[in-house]
């Protein structure tokens, strides 16, 4: 047996209709996003999904908490699934990041995170489902890095095409996680 990972992004926050690169900053869901958020619950509700694993930073909680609050889901906040720690550059206009996000692949943005530091993370966390959840259908609610992570660990996209790639939103994204996977 395996574990079913839909893997859904929070929902539109105010930092994102701005421009902003939130980063580990709390975020807040704007009014659109709130609606959205109600329509991911919508959507979902009816999975079969056995938990909802969200970042604990405010924008995914919210999305969470929004969509499946009342849907007698176990609701899991991990710090794990946090969005690539920008340091200096968190709260910074999206443009100052966009054309350099190749350049910290491997090196941390100054005071902060690579995006292989996700994705060790991404790992990390990943094992806990593997070996606790087998056998489940679980949705996680997260950030773009912690979606690149996935592409790359459990669908063979390189890491450099994904930071350069155009975001395309969709109604989730669907993996396979499977039994005894440990990351290596």
């Amino acid at each position: 047996m395996a574990v079913e990972l839909i893997y859904e992004t929070h929902s539109i926050s105010t930092h994102n209709e701005e421009g902003i690169a939130s980063g580990w900053l709390p975020g807040e869901l704007s009014e659109r996003g709130r609606a959205l958020a109600a329509e991911l619950g919508e959507r979902r509700r009816d999975d079969g999904l056995d938990a909802v694993f969200s970042s604990d930073l405010r924008r995914a909680v919210q999305t969470a908490e929004i969509a499946f609050g009342d849907a007698g889901i176990p609701l899991i906040q991990d710090r794990r699934l946090r969005e690539c720690h920008y340091g200096e550059l968190d709260g910074a206009p999206l443009s100052r990041l966009a054309g350099r996000r190749a350049e910290h692949i491997d090196r941390p943005w100054p005071g902060g995170q690579s995006y292989r530091d996700v994705v060790e993370l991404t790992i990390d966390f990943l094992r806990e489902p593997a070996e606790k959840w087998n056998g489940t259908k679980v949705l996680l609610i997260a950030h773009s890095a912690n979606r690149w992570a996935l592409q790359h660990l459990l669908g063979g996209v390189p890491l450099e095409d994904l930071v350069v790639a155009p975001f395309h939103w969709r109604p989730g994204w669907t993996y396979t996680l499977p039994t005894g996977w440990n990351g290596s």
